[in-house]
């Protein structure tokens, strides 16, 4: 089992910054693969990124160049540092595990096992 708890979440506007983080605790071996999907009002959740086991990372084209994700191996937590944020980024911020770490190319549709609650994010224009 592997439990998940998002933070960071918050109200800014376009332009503007903020940082989530997602700590991770239980089974180390099903969290190979980590990311964050985010899911806004009236859409389908969507991918953002993605972190494998070997510090791989994969980001969805909308967030390219403005997104970060990375991990704190000693403190269990991963990261999404977002810069320049648009009212289009407004959603519910999930993170999520899984195991499967040869699935990294297939990681926007595999369907992860583990779900945190998720954190909001407003960006006003």
């Amino acid at each position: 089992q592997v439990q998940l708890v998002e933070s960071g979440g918050g109200s800014v506007q376009s332009g503007g910054s903020l940082k989530l983080s997602c700590e991770a605790s239980g089974d180390t071996g099903a969290r190979n693969l980590m990311a964050w999907f985010r899911k806004a009002p009236g859409k389908e959740s969507e991918e953002v990124a993605v972190f494998d086991e070997d510090g791989r990372t994969k980001y969805a084209d909308s967030v390219k160049g403005r997104f970060t994700i990375g991990k704190d191996n000693g403190k269990n937590t991963l990261y999404l540092q977002m810069t320049n944020l648009k009212p289009e980024d407004t959603g519910i911020y999930h993170c999520a595990a899984d195991q499967r770490w040869w699935l990294l190319d297939q990681w926007a549709t595999i369907g992860f096992a583990y779900w945190g609650q998720g954190t909001q994010v407003t960006v006003s224009s």
